[in-house]
């Protein structure tokens, strides 16, 4: 995580799975909001938060194994910012692509 940018693996699990032992769509999911959220805040990762404001995925292929988020942040305002990312197998797959839009938050102490 940094420069705008996070890179998030998914380590193959069995609770990850749907019925076809494939990585579960709800998974990947959580995987893509959970890494463009680190590259929107990866400017000042102690100082953000942030809140999903809104979620877009575009699932292309199943996959199997270990999966990788990479994503960036493509836009950072005062309080809204705005970020893509895609998820690979270990093959190099594509299996999916995502844009998100955030809001960032200053932590209380």
């Amino acid at each position: 995580i940094g420069n705008d940018r996070a890179r998030v693996v998914m380590p193959p699990n069995p609770a990850y799975g749907n019925s076809r032992g494939e990585a579960h769509g709800g998974a990947i999911a959580t995987l893509l909001d959970c890494a463009l959220a680190a590259a929107v805040r990866s400017h000042d990762p102690a100082r953000f938060g942030v809140a999903t404001i809104d979620l877009t995925l575009h699932y292309l292929a199943p996959g199997r194994g270990e999966i990788v988020a990479l994503t960036v942040c493509e836009r950072r305002g005062r309080s809204i910012s705005f970020a893509r990312g895609e998820v690979r197998d270990s093959a190099g797959t594509l299996l999916a692509m995502a844009t998100g839009t955030f809001k960032l938050m200053e932590r209380t102490a």
